[in-house]
């Protein structure tokens, strides 16, 4: 899904810190080729590097899609060993799951693949009616807007409470997602 990815991507090109002038986080998007993709809706994607010729990456957003393939889960498992995170919005928690990387770890996805994430990975404890799931470097966001408060969350990591306000802010978003990440109790059933 296209917010999966713009949502966040938006978040961090409009990161707002008090006295800071500038871009604070450089957003770019990596594929195996620089082939366009065809995003939901039929958006086309131009990668801006591929797995080989990207710089290395603090923050890394999987989003819903269509599957990984090998080369794809080698990157995000090599990336993530010096991420301060990788996030995972809406089914793209299967990818991250396909990695490895979460076994014996908590996660959550979209609600509608609750059922399907449990049964594909008895081995990682999913949290139903959380909005992200945060442990250690790796962490999850619900389905769609939820990437979105995820995003604020780790600008908060980053930069504290006032920046991630003043980011919301600037984005008029009113969620008020990112400060309780069990606001998704909706969906736990």
């Amino acid at each position: 899904m296209i917010i999966d990815f713009c949502g966040p991507w938006e978040v961090f090109n409009s990161a707002d810190l008090p006295g800071h002038q500038g871009k604070v986080f450089e957003t770019y998007t990596v594929a195996e080729t620089l082939e366009p993709i065809t995003a939901s809706g039929g958006m086309k994607i131009i990668p801006n590097y591929t797995f080989e010729t990207a710089p290395p990456p603090k923050v890394v957003v999987i989003p819903a899609q269509g599957g990984a393939n090998e080369a794809m889960l080698a990157w995000i498992r090599s990336v993530t060993r010096a991420t301060d995170v990788t996030m995972a919005v809406c089914v793209g928690a299967f990818v991250l799951a396909d990695t490895g990387l979460l076994a014996g770890r908590s996660a959550t996805t979209f609600h509608n693949a609750y059922a399907r994430f449990e049964a594909r990975y008895p081995d990682i404890h999913l949290k139903r009616g959380a909005r992200f799931v945060e442990d250690g470097n790796l962490a999850s966001a619900g389905g769609l807007s939820s990437g979105i408060d995820l995003a604020i969350r780790v600008i908060e990591r980053y930069y504290g409470r006032e920046a991630a306000e003043k980011t919301a802010y600037l984005l008029e978003y009113q969620g008020k997602g990112w400060q309780d990440s069990n606001s998704n109790e909706i969906y736990a059933k």
